[in-house]
């Protein structure tokens, strides 16, 4: 790894967590069994830098022990959901597209993060699986491909 790769990693691991800060107030729909957050956005990133494997990985990790408490959802979030990203992050760096990466981090916590979501909000697993998918699929579309126009763009400028 090499200075430049670590410093990519860096700034999106802190944007990530700065992006989650800002998503605090909006609670109900952002940290329960309907999730969509501008965070998420970042989730496509790896489709065009490797660098943010590790970096929404490790913001999410940063991020998710701040939220913590303020979510309810314990350790169980911190290291599944912050493992279920990296899982995500990994496998949507290898999609041949952007259609086809929003897949990973869509069906993965709508599969994964439903367990521990559903059980903590008294919520049924099959109904917090499509209300996370969905706000999932959200998110990644719209906002991973704000965030892949953005990062095109400043990427042509450095």
């Amino acid at each position: 790894m090499n200075t430049k790769y670590l410093t990519k990693a860096s700034i999106i691991a802190a944007i990530y967590v700065v992006l989650v800060l800002v998503e605090i107030p909006l609670g109900p729909i952002t940290y329960g069994p309907i999730q969509i957050r501008i965070s998420e956005g970042l989730a496509l990133l790896p489709l065009v830098e490797a660098a943010a494997i590790p970096g929404v990985f490790i913001g999410c990790l940063m991020a998710n022990l701040i939220l913590a408490f303020l979510s309810g959802f314990g350790l169980v979030d911190v290291l599944g959901g912050s493992l279920v990203t990296l899982l995500a992050a990994y496998m949507t760096s290898k999609m041949p597209n952007k259609i086809l990466g929003v897949l990973p981090p869509v069906i993965l916590n709508g599969l994964i993060v439903s367990i521990w979501v559903s059980n903590f909000m008294g919520v049924p697993y099959i109904v917090t699986v499509g209300t996370i998918g969905l706000g999932e699929l959200i998110a990644v579309s719209v906002f991973g491909n704000i965030t892949l126009y953005i990062y095109n763009r400043i990427r042509k400028h450095i």
